[in-house]
């Protein structure tokens, strides 16, 4: 059975990850919840067709997918897998290395043995299965491990006098300590993100992986293999060119470094706010950030200097370059385009080229703005609109002279609306001629025919024509005629406009 191509978006990320970040194919694979050998596939198959990093722009997934398989790969020839069992057992005894071994497998296995690249990674592949525990050795620049406090700083409101607990969120890089702290309202996804790009700033640079724990505003599932990352901080990651990789569920000696980072924190920043009254986050940050430098600068217990020294020294010069640009959290949802050629979003409606009808898109929303993309290529932009029913259209998305879109024209929905009587071609006539385009009302049109469907056409001519005679050339009205009845009700009634004689009916002339 052949093996599933990756997502265009998958791939993009192994190539970002590898030649951008310059990580290992384990951290990869874990990062992207793929197999090595997956991760090593496409690198290959990107290097043959000549792919580097970044990809051009003009590159869209279509374009990239043509590079990396412009015909299918042969299989390649039937190689004799080592005994990986003996090869562990052998590498404990004194001055026996992976090359020795690999040399002495080549000599049994010929013409049909592995080379030695590819007879390390499937030894380490076995490797990996065995349970085994090892004391963490932390490379420099390479992760910062991140999480709450458990101890909270009263927040006091002053018009209320209400007390809200601020969260503390707390960063350590492996190979210095160097340790950051702040103050978010809460531990939501966007406390999570934005406390993390704080943290980023402080250090001045980005590590290679960022290690939290589980937590549920990070994590959709927490899983020891394959944790699901939701897209926002997947997103994250990219901004930054860093590696989110959570820490595997109930193994605190993955995140043991900010757990002893936590307990620094709220020794020598917490103990000491602990008698202080704020009135806000900013109030808190601002105690926090004063004495953070006090608290890189405390001498190591065991080790010579301190934290903020051994930053400097060991992780500063490795970390990778700090986008300058503020990272902006977004949602994700999923869209098809009308055959209006509008998509709709929280009740708007917002136009994309019209060539796009009847596809899938995606729909990147931000506070202030909403972007679709199609094939992972952004196809437009507008600014959000909060009024329901609003239409945000730009004109080079429209079709030369408003052109039929599809199968749809406004003289079909004329047609059809005179076939079903003379009251529904009238109030058809009109709903397109309320809108500045017409292609803004079918989707009042379709609305029609699935009445008509529904109740017949009969019940909907006759709904239309008290639609018509009140004036009320809109869907919804035809729609609520129906749901009431009031189709088979006299559209005027005869009102008795002669007030009675009483005492309380004052006349005209009481008023001037």
């Amino acid at each position: 059975m052949p093996q599933r191509r990756l997502p265009m978006r998958k791939i993009r990320d192994v190539l970002r990850l590898r030649l951008g970040a310059d990580l290992s194919l384990d951290e990869i694979a874990r990062a992207l919840k793929v197999s090595k050998g997956v991760v090593a596939k496409y690198l290959t198959l990107a290097k043959a067709a000549d792919i580097g990093w970044p990809i051009r722009a003009d590159l869209d997934d279509a374009d990239l997918e043509r590079l990396l398989f412009p015909r299918r790969i042969k299989a390649g020839p039937t190689y004799i897998e080592p005994d990986h069992a003996q090869v562990h057992q052998e590498l404990k005894r004194k001055g026996v290395t992976l090359q020795l071994l690999w040399e002495e497998y080549r000599q049994s296995a010929g013409d049909r043995a592995y080379q030695y690249t590819a007879f390390c990674n499937h030894y380490r592949a076995f490797a990996r299965d065995l349970k085994r525990s090892m004391r963490q050795v932390h490379k420099v620049g390479e992760k910062l491990f991140v999480d709450y406090a458990g101890p909270s700083i009263p927040i006091i409101d002053v018009l209320t006098g209400e007390v809200a607990p601020a969260s503390i969120f707390v960063g350590v890089l492996g190979a210095s300590s160097y340790t950051f702290a702040y103050a978010t309202a809460g531990q939501t996804q966007v406390d999570w993100l934005y406390a993390m790009e704080r943290c980023l700033r402080f250090m001045g640079g980005v590590p290679a992986l960022v290690v939290p724990d589980n937590p549920k505003a990070l994590v959709v599932k927490a899983d020891r293999y394959e944790p699901d990352l939701p897209r926002a901080v997947e997103e994250f990651a990219a901004h930054f060119a860093t590696v989110i990789l959570p820490a595997r569920p109930r193994k605190p000696q993955d995140k043991a470094k900010v757990e002893v980072g936590v307990q620094v924190v709220e020794r020598w920043i917490l103990a000491k706010l602990r008698h202080r009254q704020f009135f806000s986050l900013a109030e808190i940050n601002t105690a926090i950030a004063e004495l953070l430098p006090d608290l890189n600068q405390r001498p190591f217990k065991k080790l010579a200097g301190n934290r903020r020294e051994a930053f400097e020294t060991l992780d500063a010069p490795y970390l990778s370059a700090l986008n300058p640009t503020p990272y902006v959290i977004a949602d994700w949802y999923k869209a098809t385009v009308n055959i209006d050629y509008h998509i709709e979003f929280e009740g708007s409606y917002y136009s994309v080229p019209h060539a796009l009808v009847g596809q899938k898109v995606e729909i990147r929303a931000t506070r202030g703005t909403l972007e679709v993309i199609a094939k992972g290529k952004r196809v437009t932009s507008h600014v959000r609109s909060h009024r329901r029913g609003h239409y945000t259209t730009r004109p080079e998305h429209m079709p030369a002279a408003h052109r039929r879109h599809a199968e749809w024209t406004p003289g079909r929905f004329v047609h059809w609306g005179e076939s079903v009587g003379q009251h529904t071609g009238l109030l058809v006539t009109g709903l397109l001629q309320t809108k500045k385009h017409p292609e803004q009302s079918y989707r009042s049109c379709l609305g029609l025919m699935r009445l008509a469907r529904r109740v017949g056409k009969s019940r909907l001519e006759a709904a239309c024509f008290r639609a018509v005679q009140i004036g009320a050339y809109s869907y919804r009205s035809v729609a609520s005629i129906l749901d009431s009845g009031l189709d088979s009700q006299p559209v005027t009634r005869q009102v008795d406009l002669n007030l009675p004689d009483h005492g309380n009916v004052r006349g005209p002339a009481y008023y001037h």
